[in-house]
């Protein structure tokens, strides 16, 4: 772990319980005086404590000092998923986290299953955990969107990965928006509205999943 999450952090004594305390003090195995960095994933700073009190259920930790600390990817890729299983987000965006994607919009396309629906609160603990044990300053910025056009009419710049000729690679430094299908990919109305300019796509001629087609494409992009 780089750092421990706190929602708190920054205050001049934190106090920790429930999962954190079990990692610090009974896997970790911190002792009195024991100094630990702690962020609120909110700020940019990182913030160092020390451990003065434990009791059987929860400790008390006084801050020593703290640091302006941005650790991010110089670019920033915003990826539209058009929605999946719950189950299939929460297994895949720690790795997309630790990508260093900046923003995911959920989208409900013609294939997505309407009754699915997104539980930003779990996903965020999934990243602050992921965060903690990349390094990240932040976590992913989570949004929901009703339908594929209302998203393209606040992002018309948007790219789209779907079967094409273009490969991804050749437009990375170009792609700040990029459109995954669900399973089952685009309907043929939802392709009539791509910029064909706009389509890239991989060499393989194999179909992936759109949880392989996330992954890949956001390393592509930013690594």
């Amino acid at each position: 772990m780089q750092f421990s999450y706190h929602e708190n952090a920054s205050d001049t004594t934190l106090n920790i319980n429930n999962d954190t305390y079990k990692y610090l003090i009974k896997a970790r195995r911190h002792k009195i005086d024991d100094e630990i960095y702690f962020r609120n994933l909110k700020d940019d700073f990182i913030y160092l404590y020390r451990l003065d009190k434990i009791g059987r259920k929860d400790a008390s930790l006084t801050l020593i000092e703290k640091e302006e600390k941005i650790i991010e990817n110089d670019k920033k890729l915003h990826l539209a998923w058009c929605m999946v299983d719950p189950k299939t987000v929460e297994k895949y965006i720690a790795s997309l986290n630790e990508l260093g994607v900046d923003k995911i919009t959920f989208i409900y396309c013609e294939y997505s299953q309407k009754n699915f629906k997104i539980n930003i609160e779990k996903l965020n603990r999934i990243l602050y955990n992921s965060s903690s044990q990349c390094g990240r300053s932040s976590i992913i910025k989570i949004e929901v969107c009703d339908s594929l056009e209302d998203f393209l009419q606040k992002n018309p710049d948007s790219y789209f990965l779907d079967f094409s000729k273009t490969n991804i690679e050749t437009k990375k430094d170009d792609i700040k928006t990029l459109i995954i299908g669900c399973e089952g990919g685009f309907s043929d109305d939802e392709r009539i509205s791509f910029d064909k300019e706009k389509v890239v796509g991989f060499t393989s001629s194999l179909i992936l999943r759109s949880e392989t087609a996330i992954v890949s494409a956001s390393s592509k992009i930013l690594l």
